[in-house]
């Protein structure tokens, strides 16, 4: 990590007045404790600081109104909520696979969870950059998404509790399938086609950004983070997301190809293991219909994926998502395996 500052220290954004306020509200640092942070990267729609205290360090987190990419990406902050609501409620149903929750600043938009130190707590997204592509991790990742998709499937507090359908068409469903809509004219029906189907099926909790970057490889297991697009919405979502990632990273690392459909394919069979609350075949056709939007969406939505750089990976992906696009297929299965042609 980077050298520790004290909270009355000024950021490169500006000043730290938001960070002290927050933990003395959250009574996590006393007037006489002394403290020290560290900016965390990674991530474009929050401030995140880990605080180190005298007997632990912490996580805080603090939503911004706008993001931090090139396009002018607003959403409301309130939406740090429904992380924390989605947090305790994941946590229930797979323990350990998500951080604890340490205090809550709603005042400020912000709370406090634990510190996961990268050495124990490697990041997936950076594993899987460099060729560390661990099929049980895969599997794991999918048993958990699968648990908690099906134990808050059709579930009316829960549909009650992430009713939060502005933000997700804010973070998700605009700036992903409608915006790259708008870029692709010839697929802008096939787009819409998407965004409403989405809407329509409101089925259990989800994540909503369900990516490798948003979890880490834990001793005892995955643990997902970012939670802040989480609805209560289209489980396919969920899956096409993260599987979309794991696809791209075969551009991104064409000699690790073959590696990335294996972990897609051990992901997909320990999701599919806990699919109760739908015949699974409608759940893969929506899965597949979604797969090749969002990889589309991500060269030419409003956030594009920061590692495919060379115009000849944009445009093989180009190619293979407008085709499925086109004509779409019934599984996801067959997805992989075209990618692997």
């Amino acid at each position: 990590m980077a050298k520790p500052r004290s909270v009355e220290q000024r950021s490169e954004s500006g000043s730290l007045d938001w960070l002290a306020m927050s933990l003395h509200r959250m009574k996590i640092v006393g007037a006489h404790t002394t403290s020290g942070i560290v900016p965390l990267t990674g991530g474009v729609s929050s401030d995140i600081y880990c605080v180190e205290l005298p007997e632990t360090s912490i996580c805080v987190k603090r939503a911004l109104p706008k993001l931090k990419v090139a396009a002018d990406w607003r959403v409301p902050p309130e939406r740090n909520r429904n992380e924390v609501e989605w947090i305790k409620a994941a946590g229930a149903i797979v323990p350990g696979a998500v951080p604890e929750i340490l205090g809550e600043d709603a005042e400020g938009g912000a709370f406090a969870m634990a510190y996961l130190p990268p050495e124990i707590y490697p990041n997936w997204k950076e594993r899987l950059r460099d060729g560390d592509i661990d099929i049980a991790v895969a599997a794991a990742v999918g048993d958990a998404l699968g648990r908690i998709h099906a134990a808050t499937a059709s579930d009316p507090s829960m549909a009650a509790r992430f009713a939060n359908d502005a933000i997700f068409d804010a973070i998700r469903l605009e700036p992903y399938l409608a915006a790259t809509g708008r870029a692709h004219r010839d697929l802008s029906d096939r787009f819409a086609a998407l965004v409403d189907t989405t809407r329509a099926h409101k089925l259990a909790m989800i994540h909503g950004d369900f990516s490798p970057k948003n979890i880490l490889s834990g001793p005892k297991g995955p643990v997902i983070l970012d939670a802040e697009c989480a609805t209560f919405g289209d489980p396919a979502f969920d899956l096409a997301f993260v599987q979309n990632h794991l696809l791209l990273k075969g551009a991104w690392q064409p000699q690790w190809r073959k590696r990335y459909v294996d972990a897609y394919f051990a992901l997909e069979h320990a999701y599919e293991t806990h699919v109760s609350w739908e015949p699974p075949a409608a759940l893969a056709a929506r899965t597949a219909a979604l797969l090749p939007g969002l990889m589309l969406a991500r060269i030419d939505g409003k956030s594009p994926v920061e590692y495919l750089t060379s115009d000849a990976a944009k445009d093989e992906v180009r190619e293979f998502a407008r085709a499925l696009l086109v004509a779409p297929v019934e599984e996801p299965s067959a997805i992989a395996e075209r990618w692997m042609t």
